[in-house]
């Protein structure tokens, strides 16, 4: 996967904030978080299972273009 520079500014947008619920102090080194395309982890189905802490997840891609998880 190739990301560029410029698609890092998208992911300092609020809504992507994993600080755990507060605005980061502005001393705090600000990180963006990892982008990862949808296509790369369906690889070409409309659902693939996640496991995250001893749970399975399944993400699923609808007709429409959109993302479900659900547990």
């Amino acid at each position: 996967m190739q990301v560029t520079p410029n698609a890092f500014s998208v992911l300092n947008h609020p809504s992507l904030d994993q600080s755990g619920g507060g605005r980061a102090s502005s001393d705090a080194a600000v990180r963006p978080a990892p982008l990862v395309e949808s296509a790369e982890l369906l690889k070409g189905n409309k659902t693939v299972g996640i496991m995250h802490n001893g749970s399975l997840y399944r993400l699923q891609a609808t007709k429409f273009g959109k993302l479900i998880l659900t547990k």
